[in-house]
């Protein structure tokens, strides 16, 4: 494949697609939400994604060619997701570091795949994703919701089999889809909950469904969804006077949600891989980061490395179409700031396996 631009697959219908510069050796992307209530999650993508660039184009860039990096806002929303797969596409992108969330990443992949455009989501944990994978260029650098379920349903039914448990989701694939195989873990473990409940996301008042919570004599909540609402609801338990401990996924491993909460914030435990921050071979990445006064948080990290892998991916296969890369992906391993990563058959990468962690004074800290 040449790394001349396709021409566009559709008229631009929703979202917004920002070129950093104006010619392209090689056109690669990043694809999330850069405006809205997650801006703050895609914009640890893009943090991650302009330091690989850099980095990659330093020694000299992938097959002898510079990356020039397109950056898409899809929202977290299907259809601006496909609008932006599509826009892309007239753009010349050979791989998509994205989407961010499982809404985006399902329609976009099936674009994808009938592009020709190899896909590495470094946030995507839904099992669908990779398990309906729509062709053999769909990867993900995240792990599945399926392995963190495991982890919490275990710690519930190990610790909590004795208080009234709720279940909460904010009615999203995410949200939903973590509870229902929380749920299914903990039940098969011979624990039963006491309440589940959907709620409006994007809301700011919560009073009702934490008074339901109350009312119920709820001691423990598992929440599926992410850190606006769980920050909010957490306030909320305090200001009610309900000592009742907030359980969640990764979603809560921002600081956005201790912004949120403050410190009605501790004590309040998700599920997650080791911090990435923690691995060796990424020490050099967050120092400079850092002292650039840059995030190093999870999808920062992720995101780099996911577009560590398709570069090494493209340089062993000495091309970048889809076929030639995706064969290697599937095949070989790479060495990111991860650490070694491989891709199993489905699209699943080897990532660290879930712990708990407890926020404790503005900081999440393995429990």
């Amino acid at each position: 494949m040449t790394y001349r631009q396709i021409a566009a697959c559709a008229a631009l219908v929703a979202g917004t697609v920002v070129s950093t510069t104006t010619h392209a050796d090689i056109a690669i992307a990043i694809a999330g939400p850069m405006e809205g209530q997650f801006r703050d999650l895609g914009l640890q993508m893009r943090t991650g994604a302009e330091q690989a660039v850099a980095d990659i184009n330093a020694v000299g860039g992938v097959n002898g060619e510079m990356l020039v990096l397109e950056i898409a806002d899809d929202g977290c929303d299907a259809d601006k997701a496909v609008a932006v797969a599509n826009q892309l596409i007239g753009k010349g992108v050979v791989f998509v570091a994205g989407h961010f969330c499982f809404g985006a990443s399902i329609p976009a992949s099936e674009v994808y795949s009938e592009a020709g455009i190899v896909q590495i989501s470094p946030a995507t944990t839904l099992p669908k994703f990779t398990d309906d994978r729509p062709g053999k260029g769909t990867f993900r650098l995240a792990p599945r919701d399926d392995q963190q379920a495991q982890v919490a349903g275990q710690y519930l039914a190990d610790n909590h089999s004795v208080d009234r448990i709720a279940f909460l989701h904010d009615k999203t694939a995410y949200g939903k889809g973590l509870v229902d195989a929380v749920k299914a873990k903990m039940n098969a473990l011979g624990v039963n909950e006491s309440l589940s409940l959907g709620f409006d996301a994007g809301e700011d008042d919560y009073r009702y469904l934490v008074s339901q919570l109350g009312l119920e004599n709820v001691g423990v909540v598992f929440l599926g969804g992410y850190h606006p609402e769980a920050g909010l609801i957490k306030l909320e338990l305090e200001r009610q006077g309900l000592d009742t401990l907030l359980v969640s996924g990764d979603a809560l491993m921002t600081d956005e949600f201790w912004a949120v909460s403050g410190p009605a914030g501790n004590g309040t435990l998700l599920t997650y891989p080791m911090d990435p921050r923690d691995v060796p071979e990424a020490a050099s990445v967050v120092s400079a980061l850092e002292g650039d006064g840059k995030s190093a948080d999870r999808y920062v990290l992720t995101t780099y490395a996911a577009i560590q892998a398709w570069a090494q991916a493209a340089e062993q296969a000495g091309s970048t179409g889809l076929e030639d890369v995706a064969a290697v992906l599937g095949d070989a391993e790479f060495d990111t700031i991860l650490g070694r990563v491989q891709f199993d058959g489905k699209g699943d990468s080897n990532l660290p396996a879930f712990v708990i962690y407890e926020w404790r004074d503005g900081a999440p800290r393995v429990q």
